[in-house]
């Protein structure tokens, strides 16, 4: 079985998932962000496709960033025009040929992540 990488956003301060939100995805290479993909979230918050496919995978250590800013800003979640999140960076790890699923909750004063299946 070789390994992939899904992700989804949910927007925890309006209780759904987050639509049109733009992520990216980075493998490290030596400590440097190497660009892989860019990724729209659908209706559903999920990207249309798996953000890292089988054939593209590889062990090692990855970046996720998911831009927030505008998404707070289109869902009027600024306060006094002022927003507290922007961009969310995630790194993390894939060390074994599974699928590794790595979502975001998202609120405009916080965010959390877990390892999903």
């Amino acid at each position: 079985m070789a390994g992939y990488l899904t992700t989804h956003v949910l927007d925890t301060a309006r209780g759904s998932p987050a639509a049109g939100l733009e992520i990216e995805l980075y493998r490290m290479v030596d400590n440097e962000p190497k660009f892989l993909t860019k990724a729209i979230t659908n209706d559903d918050g999920r990207t249309d496709n798996q953000i890292l496919s089988s054939g593209e995978f590889e062990i090692g250590e990855y970046e996720l960033l998911f831009y927030c800013g505008d998404y707070i800003k289109r869902h009027n979640q600024t306060f006094k025009g002022v927003q507290f999140l922007n961009i969310v960076p995630i790194r993390f790890g894939m060390s074994e040929n599974v699928h590794y699923h790595v979502p975001l909750l998202l609120s405009p004063f916080g965010y959390s992540t877990y390892r999903g299946s």
